[in-house]
């Protein structure tokens, strides 16, 4: 046991390998995207169990001993029946096997009591098993030593397995935010080139780099929601400049779809992030722009701080509607349109989500699509 619990310690001091972080984190370890293992959420979502007490502790060990119960009862009957078949005082055999009771019921209690210790240790070794396998009871049993071998081979790999995951995962992630840079680059000189010619030609085509950039600004979003730092700015922003902003981005398609744009100065003030905030803004006037072949798109305000982007579009049906913010999902439009991805929304959520907004939308077929963005949150530290 000694050598045993060395080994234990040097590995505790050398290894240095931590359990897969938790899905509060920022990295979101392994949750990320559907990533196999660990998570999002890293624990699977282990159900939490409240620690049995003493009486529920009793049945168990009861049960577990039951054999030396029955073994007990067996010898007690089989010296019962040999006293009585030679003619000796049967009143031997009860006074043993009351002696033995006793000493073995004083022998139980004290069983019993480390079985409850060993027991609740277990209990607090749950909520650190991802960590560390270093404060498992100590035994001179022999199963039990092999199931804690047993144990620390499946966690070693483990580890390893989530090691290898991770590291993947790095190497994906710095490969796209790699090509994602440099796609600018030629995106940017495209742009450049185009901007020497007025033709309907060259107009379309600018339209069109502008929404492959738009989907390379996805690619890094993605990027750096998942990062295990994403740099978030919270602080008081004017809401006005970053819908101007969003305006400007999607003013060519405004005007080439001829789709009028109803929009008066908010004089809002929100605690926000500026960048992150903004994106969500240019995704859901996109999405407007895309299913809205004429009319209008309206933004305003509406109490308690709610921003409102009203378009009308084809609208959304009533069985896509409480789905259009899940990973993927297209529904009826997506599937009619071919280009829909399934991504822009589901990022929106995931954003407002860490910036403390709520996002959700109303809708009717052929009258159009409303979102709002609750910008209400709690008080922050202002920089």
């Amino acid at each position: 046991m000694r050598e045993r619990q060395e080994d234990r310690d040097s590995r505790k001091a050398g290894s240095g390998v931590a359990g897969p972080e938790r899905s509060g984190s920022g990295a979101a370890g392994l949750e990320r995207s559907g990533s196999g293992v660990a998570g999002p959420e890293r624990s699977g979502g282990r159900r939490e169990q409240a620690s049995p007490g003493l009486r529920g502790l009793l049945l168990p060990y009861l049960r577990q001993h039951r054999k030396g119960f029955g073994m007990f009862l067996l010898f007690s009957a089989i010296f019962l029946v040999l006293f009585f078949l030679y003619g000796l005082p049967l009143g031997a055999v009860g006074y043993g096997a009351a002696l033995c009771g006793f000493l073995g019921f004083l022998a139980l209690l004290w069983d019993y009591g480390g079985f409850v210790r060993k027991c609740r240790q277990l209990e607090l070794l749950k909520r650190e098993v991802g960590i560390s396998l270093d404060k498992l009871p100590q035994t001179d049993q022999f199963l039990e030593l092999r199931y804690q071998e047993l144990l620390e081979l499946l966690y070693r790999e483990k580890q390893e397995a989530v090691d290898e995951s991770r590291r993947r995962y790095k190497d994906l992630t710095e490969y796209y935010t790699i090509w994602a840079h440099q796609i600018k680059t030629p995106i940017s000189a495209m742009q450049l080139m185009l901007q020497r010619e007025d033709t309907d030609a060259s107009r379309e085509l600018t339209e069109e780099l502008k929404r492959i950039s738009q989907y390379v600004e996805m690619v890094l979003v993605v990027l750096r929601l998942d990062a295990d730092t994403t740099d978030y700015v919270i602080r008081e922003y004017d809401l006005d400049g970053n819908i101007r902003q969003a305006v400007r981005k999607h003013a060519t398609q405004f005007i080439y779809r001829k789709i009028q744009l109803k929009y008066e100065p908010l004089n809002v003030s929100v605690l926000t992030d500026e960048k992150w905030l903004l994106f969500v803004i240019e995704q859901v006037l996109s999405n407007a722009l895309k299913y809205t072949k004429s009319g209008s798109v309206e933004i305003f305000m509406e109490e308690p701080k709610t921003l409102c982007i009203r378009d009308t579009g084809i609208g959304i049906a009533p069985e896509d509607l409480p789905r259009i913010f899940e990973k993927g999902y297209t529904g009826y439009n997506g599937r009619s349109d071919k280009k829909a991805s399934g991504i822009g929304l589901y990022l929106c959520r995931r954003i407002c989500g860490k910036l403390g907004h709520r996002i959700r939308a109303c809708s009717a077929v052929g009258e159009g699509t409303t979102i709002r963005i609750s910008l209400e949150r709690r008080a922050l530290e202002v920089e």
